[in-house]
């Protein structure tokens, strides 16, 4: 969390207080032609603050709400004392006596082109979606399709009731010598004439 802010803070920091420089310098050079270089480096500022808070959302950046208001506030701060210094340095020796307008108008214009755009773009972020959840819902959804028949081509198709082989019908049971009917082992064997049978051992 400290490092989101401070380096979004200190990052847009500087560049609003080189923005504001070149637009003192070019002042001095064309006091009359200003409006369209300032258009375009306001836009610029605006521009890099949304696509940079996009991305955070995009990325799902953790507390990044809060990070960029804070950044918002340190960038407003940090851009009026470099934007003092820039001017003393590089446009017409700007004094100590600047920097009050430079910390109080200045900051909080500085901050609003921060804080707009980056709330702009957090919201932008967070409703794109990312390609790998798009994948991983695509994957999730989308199952193995079923093949209609098989590899050689003699199964059956889907939807089709396949029925089971009909069972060997069995051979009959041989009938056990021992197990024979009772009839059979009633008769008799044969007499001879004037005999009567002998009696079976049993």
């Amino acid at each position: 969390m400290l490092g989101a802010w401070l380096t979004r803070g200190l990052v847009m920091a500087v560049v609003h207080a080189a923005a504001m420089t070149l637009l003192a310098k070019w002042s001095v050079f064309h006091p009359t032609g200003q409006t369209l270089f300032t258009s375009l480096t306001i836009a610029v500022l605006v521009g890099l603050a949304a696509l940079w808070s996009a991305i955070d959302g995009w990325r799902g950046l953790r507390d990044r709400g809060r990070a960029w208001f804070i950044a918002s506030l340190v960038a407003g701060v940090c851009s009026g004392i470099l934007y003092v210094i820039g001017r003393a340095i590089f446009v017409d020796q700007t004094g100590v006596s600047e920097l009050g307008a430079a910390l109080t108008g200045g900051a909080a214009f500085s901050a609003l082109l921060v804080l707009v755009p980056a709330g702009l773009g957090l919201f932008v972020g967070g409703r794109i979606r990312r390609p790998a959840a798009d994948d991983e819902d695509s994957s999730g959804s989308s199952g193995p399709e079923p093949d209609d028949e098989d590899e050689d081509g003699t199964g059956s198709r889907s939807g089709e009731l396949e029925l089971p082989p009909s069972p060997t019908p069995r051979a009959a049971p041989k009938p056990s010598p021992v197990s024979r009917p009772a009839a059979n082992r009633g008769r008799r064997r044969p007499t001879v004439a004037g005999r009567s049978p002998a009696p079976r051992n049993r």
